[in-house]
């Protein structure tokens, strides 16, 4: 009896561990964030709680990093990356004089992507989806774009890959104040194939 007690105390920490993480995400005050980072769904996470929901649900979610095929071969990528579908390529036909850089296109099969990943998963439109861009703007777009499609459980990464810049001090302008990279979390330069968005 003994015996038993022991093994299920591991299972039944990890739902109560699991329950708190949970509670905590949604118990969250999102109610002043930034307008453009907000979605049909209202589903947030920071980057950290992203990193900590996936480690501990690797089998029960799919997570996708949105940015452009550049931004991934020169900034890195997350190691918990399931897929890379970029919402956006680099229209290098065009110029944004407002932003100073290249127009962007649209990923015209970015849903049917997404279907694909998933399916390769297992998983189903009411399992859960963790969307990452670079700062949590173009994430917003994609859960938006995803919720309009049947997706019923998709988070954005509020403060994305690189972090939102900061405002003020030496370092204004840099992206800095929070993010993937900035809060220490697992990425790397080395990138596997398998997991690139190749077309064909």
């Amino acid at each position: 009896m003994n015996h038993l007690l022991k093994g299920l105390v591991a299972p039944i920490m990890a739902v109560v561990v699991l329950s708190m993480f949970s509670t905590a995400v949604m118990a969250q005050d999102w109610s002043t964030l930034n307008k453009k980072k907000q979605t049909k769904l209202g589903m947030y996470m920071t980057a950290e709680q992203a990193f900590k929901h996936t480690d501990a649900n690797m089998d029960q979610t799919l997570f996708i990093d949105v940015r452009t095929p550049s931004e991934l071969n020169y900034l890195g990528a997350a190691t918990v990356m399931d897929a890379h579908v970029p919402a956006v390529f680099m229209d290098t036909t065009g110029w944004n004089d407002k932003k100073h850089r290249y127009k962007r296109a649209k990923n015209k099969n970015f849903v049917a992507d997404i279907d694909a990943a998933l399916k390769k998963k297992g998983l189903s439109k009411d399992d859960t989806v963790i969307i990452m861009c670079r700062s949590g703007k173009r994430s917003a777009k994609a859960v938006n774009t995803l919720a309009d499609n049947g997706y019923k459980k998709v988070y954005t990464v509020v403060d994305g890959y690189e972090g939102d810049k900061l405002k003020e001090g030496e370092n204004k302008g840099k992206r800095m104040k929070n993010g993937w990279k900035n809060a220490g979390l697992p990425w790397t330069y080395s990138l596997d194939k398998d997991y690139m968005y190749i077309t064909q």
